[in-house]
């Protein structure tokens, strides 16, 4: 099959590579869509010194496509070849503490294989013309759900986690910073949560993003942003969602919120951040981490299919494999407006 792989930081190239074998409980998927997610940027650049697990590697981990074999034991099931279904990126070991709470995406036995595996991150993944997958993270598609949106699901599952782990409840005023693809696709979660108001806070070429998503904007790039903010909300917001995660929006999110305010955070910083410690404890702030999924892949499903949440939308571009480096290079850099990049298999 061909496949990207990535064999050092920045040197990768399509491939002929042996085709995956499926194995108990596992499908081999034929993929039709992959999105390139800004992990994914990081990854192929070496700024992570944790992700890929290895080299030569193929990574990607958004992806959609139709299961064409089963391993063992898949049928019972329910797994069937044809059916189509969108890729999540773990699969947990479902036997350690957290696994077994629930929290599969915090497995004790991260990496681990074949305990456990997070594809596309420590397990091989979907830019190729095949993928191995367990059935814990193969979700079926519904049967008017197109494979774009399939491959939109994973960025927007992680979105709404990163909502739950806020504990969004109706009524709540909402602010998210970072209106990249996951940054949207938290503010939809927030709104499909029931958030009485979603502020997003944005500059330069975003800003006509989150208006065509129509949701109140605070300007970032003015020096008085903050200020107009607090005029929006004078108390401040019971939850912001950080979708960048950099040592400037972290800070930034703490004087957003109210008193008793909770901050989640996606974004993985690839450098140091100073939090300020003062307000935290006299406002009994909240500032929670969240990683991935952890159970939100068919409540996704079900939000993007009555169109609660518009994932859909933030599809700017696609490329066929071959012209992966290009479809890089426009994530990136945001070429023409790019938001959701994806690598369109069926262009091959």
């Amino acid at each position: 099959m061909k496949a990207l792989v990535l064999r050092a930081p920045n040197e990768f190239a399509v491939e002929e590579v042996d085709d995956p074998t499926p194995g108990p409980l596992e499908v081999l998927c034929r993929v039709e869509r992959v999105g390139i997610c800004g992990t994914d940027v990081h990854m192929v650049q070496g700024h992570y010194d944790f992700w890929p697990a290895y080299y030569p590697f193929i990574p990607g981990h958004e992806w959609s496509g139709q299961i064409v074999a089963l391993g063992e034991g898949c049928e019972r099931f329910g797994w069937e070849i044809g059916d189509r279904v969108a890729g999540s990126s773990h699969a947990g070991c479902m036997h350690c503490p957290t696994c077994i709470g629930g929290r599969y995406n915090l497995c004790l036995n991260y990496g681990e294989s074949p305990m456990h595996s997070h594809y596309g991150h420590t397990a091989q993944g979907a830019y190729a013309d095949l993928v191995v997958h367990s059935i814990r993270s193969v979700f079926k598609l519904p049967d008017d759900m197109s494979y774009d949106l399939g491959a939109v699901t994973d960025p927007a599952s992680i979105a709404l986690h990163c909502a739950n782990r806020a504990g969004i409840e109706s009524g709540m005023n909402v602010a998210v910073i970072g209106p990249g693809p996951v940054g949207i696709l938290a503010a939809e979660a927030a709104r499909a949560l029931g958030a009485s108001r979603v502020i997003v806070a944005a500059r330069g070429a975003r800003i006509a993003v989150v208006e065509k998503f129509g949701y109140e904007i605070f300007d970032t790039n003015d020096p008085n942003g903050l200020d107009a903010f607090r005029e929006m909300l004078p108390r401040g917001a019971d939850v912001v969602l950080d979708a960048a995660g950099t040592p400037a929006t972290v800070p930034m999110s703490i004087k957003m919120l109210a008193r008793g305010g909770r901050c989640s955070t996606v974004g993985i910083p690839t450098d140091d951040v100073e939090i300020p410690m003062a307000p935290l404890v006299l406002d009994e702030l909240e500032l929670v981490g969240s990683r991935a999924v952890a159970g939100e892949m068919q409540a996704t499903l079900d939000f993007i299919s009555d169109g609660r949440i518009r994932a859909g939308d933030i599809i700017t571009h696609r490329f066929p494999l071959r012209e992966f480096a290009t479809a890089l290079d426009v994530t990136d850099k945001r070429t023409d407006g790019a938001m959701k990049v994806l690598i369109d298999m069926s262009l091959d």
